[in-house]
């Protein structure tokens, strides 16, 4: 996935954006139902699809949430010490 492009305003379907973040396509639909991630709006504020139906997210907010989510996961399994 080239990530070199404008990443505000590139849109991605739940699989590129999967494959981009080094995820499933589920995780990224647990994102959004989660609200980690919100799906890509119209200038009007409607949701935005692609010519299949499916939903597309900028790909600035999929790295936002993905690099969100590792860090929640590194504070809940972090290893404590016992000293």
């Amino acid at each position: 996935m080239d990530l070199s492009g404008d990443l505000q305003n590139t849109l991605w379907t739940a699989l590129e954006a999967a494959e981009a973040a080094g995820v499933e396509p589920n995780t990224v639909r647990n994102w959004k139902y989660r609200g980690h991630l919100a799906q890509a709006e119209t200038p009007q504020g409607r949701p935005m699809r692609n010519l299949a139906g499916q939903p597309l997210f900028r790909a600035v907010d999929v790295i936002r949430a993905e690099k969100a989510t590792r860090n929640r996961a590194r504070r809940a399994y972090a290893v404590h010490s016992l000293a």
